[in-house]
């Protein structure tokens, strides 16, 4: 048995006098994370010149002079302290992750988080939340297994609002398969597997693209009309409508997805015992203008990050050739390396042995073999 951290998002249903209330704590935790950052602004300007390192105040000074803080959950504010610090903390260690940034009102994604465990429950349908006397209503389509650790509440760009709830829990190693799958990530196909297999990428942005052509058009059109009329896009109720039918477009886009990642690095986990992936670097593959949109459609990085926990969660293992490692242009049969392959072939054909094979399962299949040779040299070193 092992003990993991579990977060079970569901949908939630406030009244207004609750919408009234998340409001005030996103607008609360937004002002507390935006003076601290101003804090920690100055004092890292005056250590610059001075060298002299100043402590940092606490939510609670912030109370004096801004006593509608008192209004909201402790602990939300709190955490955005730690949410601050941990960015902070990121930025000195690598200046690549830049200074932390204000949170914006503007921001149509708002969230704050609380921890405060011995007010929080669920019951019949509803949950409790510190500060608030009336439950809230929760649409539990699964059910939640161990104990509460926190919630965050959060409000997406269409106003719909959630609870994600993270659980302590233990959960059991799945059994061995004695499978070992090398996988090669890919444009076209999403995933081509060392057993055959390819999963098609679902391609989402070229299926929505006119759809989210037209709609943005309109938006542009409503936000030219609304300023002309000396009118704030805040008052403009067409406006508004519009933005909101081009955010739906974009939540679908992100759902699907979402729910695709999540099936098949279910699936993969569930079925083989080692998984052998490229460790790509996706930041510089980005570069490439002509194949920026398409790679980043596909969310290898995210596919990559859901396969590594859930091998930590049920006991598998994953392995990373090296970046510059040539599975594409070795042969999968003889071991030559080809001196040159152009992207457009797509039929891997060997001058050696004459083999003849997609590339992209030629790949996986170099990912494979290479992959379990590492394993063999950790275990004898």
């Amino acid at each position: 048995m092992k003990i993991i951290k579990r977060a079970y998002k569901f949908r939630i249903y406030p009244t207004l006098e609750q919408i009234s209330f998340f409001a005030k704590s996103f607008g609360c935790v937004r002002k507390v994370y935006n003076l601290m950052l101003d804090d920690r602004k100055k004092a890292y300007e005056e250590y610059k010149s001075t060298g002299i390192k100043t402590k940092y105040p606490t939510p609670a000074k912030y109370k004096e002079e801004y006593p509608y803080l008192k209004e909201v959950d402790s602990l939300a504010l709190a955490n955005a302290q730690l949410n601050l610090e941990k960015a902070y903390k990121n930025f000195l260690k690598n200046k690549d992750f830049g200074f932390p940034k204000y949170k914006c009102k503007s921001n149509p994604v708002q969230s704050y988080t609380t921890n405060n465990q011995n007010t929080i429950y669920i019951k019949d349908g509803y949950i409790k939340l510190p500060k608030l006397k009336s439950l809230v209503k929760i649409k539990l389509h699964r059910k939640i297994k161990g104990i509460i650790k926190s919630v965050t509440i959060s409000k997406n760009s269409i106003n719909h609002y959630f609870a994600s709830i993270l659980c302590e829990e233990e959960i059991e190693e799945l059994a061995k398969t004695n499978k070992n799958i090398g996988i090669d990530l890919g444009i076209k196909e999403f995933v081509t597997m060392s057993d055959c297999t390819k999963v098609e990428n679902l391609k989402l942005s070229k299926e929505y693209e006119k759809k989210l052509k037209r709609e943005q058009r309109k938006l542009s059109r409503r936000c030219k009309f609304a300023k002309g009329s000396d009118k704030k896009l805040s008052d403009s109720r067409n406006y508004q409508k519009q933005k909101k039918k081009v955010a739906k477009i974009h939540n679908k886009i992100r759902n699907k997805r979402k729910d695709f990642i999540n099936k098949l690095s279910t699936k993969v986990i569930n079925n083989h015992d080692i998984i052998c992936i490229e460790d790509l670097n996706i930041k510089g593959m980005l570069k490439n203008h002509k194949l920026a949109k398409s790679m980043s459609d596909v969310s290898w990085r995210e596919f990559v990050r859901q396969l590594e926990y859930k091998a930590n969660w049920y006991g598998r293992k994953i392995i990373k050739v090296p970046t510059f490692y040539p599975s594409s242009k070795t042969c999968s049969s003889c071991g030559n390396i080809k001196a040159t392959l152009k992207l457009s072939e797509r039929i891997y054909h060997c001058e050696c042995c004459g083999l003849e094979i997609d590339r992209d399962y030629n790949a996986s299949i170099n990912i494979l073999r290479k992959s379990l040779e590492i394993l063999k040299e950790e275990k004898v070193s």
